[in-house]
């Protein structure tokens, strides 16, 4: 459905998976909240979220000769066929995990957003710039909850480090250029994710210490995800949230 379209479809459509899986993901935690206020808080993130991938499925229909629209996109498509970073399909696990999974993806989106907010492309600018504003709350949010967990008890403490630990090896992939991250950035549409890291790194290191936390060791990196190539969770994810569809394909509800 993707292989063979243009670089300005793919790159859209690597927004938008990150978006769609990661909101899924967070969705899961509706109803199990520690509290209702955090409950609420983060479905109302997840929404955000799935609203950023539908901008970037409908902007990516629009670059088609394709009969693709935004639901295609998201209930049609095989594993292989999705282009999100491994970080945003990893399981919730515990609130620390999930907190610590959010913050490594929010601190790198929001930079991210703010380099593409200034794109030769109006729209994929036009888009980021909102994706921008609600980023904002979203890493305000993680990195509250990060220091909250990490300057808390022993045990919250204990908890957020396993799950930074669990997340640290997955989210290198967020700024390592894919080959249509490096087309994109050729054309002036989106940035060089190489002179990114160093502020990113920097974001983390100092949150991260002032949560009373370590930096992870150095693991292996694991990549992939850019080409199509997930953990065993997306297919559990897709499986679950594509079976309506699936199902019952064309139907209206």
């Amino acid at each position: 459905m993707i292989a063979n379209e243009s670089p300005l479809f793919q790159y859209l459509i690597q927004l938008g998976d990150d978006a769609l899986i990661l909101s899924h993901r967070l969705s899961e935690w509706c109803g199990h909240g520690p509290v209702l206020e955090q409950d609420i808080a983060l479905t109302n993130i997840a929404l955000d979220i799935l609203g950023q991938s539908r901008l970037w499925y409908q902007y990516a229909a629009e670059q088609t000769t394709a009969e693709l629209d935004e639901d295609k996109l998201a209930y049609l498509r095989s594993d292989t066929e999705y282009r999100n970073v491994i970080l945003v399909e990893q399981p919730n696990g515990d609130w620390g995990q999930t907190v610590a999974r959010q913050f490594l993806h929010d601190n790198f989106k929001l930079l991210l957003f703010k380099e593409l907010a200034k794109s030769s492309q109006p729209v994929v600018a036009e888009i980021a710039h909102k994706c921008q504003i609600e980023t904002t709350y979203h890493v305000k949010w993680a990195n509250e909850w990060l220091v909250r967990l990490g300057d808390g008890t022993v045990e919250s403490n204990k908890r957020v480090q396993q799950g930074l630990n669990k997340m640290w090896r997955f989210h290198l992939e967020l700024i390592q250029p894919s080959g249509v991250d490096l087309e994109m950035h050729g054309m002036g549409i989106a940035p060089d994710l190489n002179e990114l890291k160093g502020q990113y790194a920097f974001i983390l290191e100092q949150i991260i210490k002032r949560a009373n936390l370590q930096i992870p060791k150095s693991q292996n990196v694991i990549t992939g995800g850019k080409k199509g190539i997930h953990s065993e969770h997306l297919g559990f994810i897709l499986a679950e949230m594509q079976h309506l569809q699936r199902s019952y394909p064309g139907q209206n509800w």
